[in-house]
């Protein structure tokens, strides 16, 4: 390639930004997983040496850092003031549609140890919901943990199941039945056969199911705070 040529390309090219690296990262944590991601490779991705991304994050855990914070910035951001238990349910339908999108980030969550505004922001938003609604300080930490502990574990759960539709539940389920001795495990054949196997079954709506469990226990121990 000609020096012009090479001139022409770098003008075309859109200028290298923190906000253009770090989505480039997530580009390719959610196309590849984040084992493929590493400097070099989003280098690659940006079609730029790798020594320019350093002008912009520092190393891979910065770039982590900002990853995270661009999916928080995508979860439903709580209103101070509104039902706290939907504003509650709408963050956990939000963080399951986004984890989703980007199954990578979901073990990533909490773990940053320099985390982003977004994150900050989101956070903050969560505890001045609930304790705008009167949960005390410990209350809303319980909530806090709770609530993250349902979506982030069934997250986990969900991501890692060995099917992915009826058709593919139902050849597992065939596999483990046809090896079990009659009766042998007669509550998880029940549970098999008149539950996960009968038409319209899908575990994903296991967590709303979840969701409510958890809304109603932090009612009623914020009813009893209040009387």
């Amino acid at each position: 390639m000609t020096s012009s040529a090479r001139d022409d390309d770098d003008a075309a090219r859109p200028a290298l930004t923190r906000e253009r690296v770090l989505r480039a990262g997530v580009e390719i944590a959610d196309a590849e997983g984040i084992g493929a991601l590493s400097m070099r490779s989003l280098a690659r991705r940006l079609g730029v040496e790798a020594m320019s991304l350093y002008h912009h994050v520092a190393n891979k855990e910065q770039l982590l850092d900002g990853m995270v914070d661009l999916v928080f910035a995508e979860i439903h951001l709580p209103v101070v003031g509104n039902d706290w238990a939907e504003e509650m349910r709408l963050r956990s339908e939000s963080g399951r549609e986004v984890l989703t999108r980007h199954r990578w980030a979901v073990g990533l969550m909490d773990s940053r140890s320099a985390p982003g505004m977004a994150t900050l922001r989101h956070h903050d938003a969560v505890l001045g919901c609930l304790r705008g609604a009167g949960f005390p300080v410990a209350l809303a930490a319980h909530a806090f943990a709770v609530l993250d502990a349902h979506l982030y574990g069934f997250m986990v759960q969900e991501l890692s199941l060995p099917f992915r539709g009826s058709a593919d539940l139902h050849e597992l389920a065939d596999s483990i039945m046809d090896g079990l001795p009659v009766d042998a495990l007669p509550h998880l054949t029940e549970l098999i056969r008149d539950h996960a196997l009968v038409p319209g079954y899908d575990f994903g709506d296991e967590f709303g199911y979840g969701v409510d469990l958890v809304l109603e226990g932090l009612g009623r121990r914020l009813a009893d705070i209040a009387t």
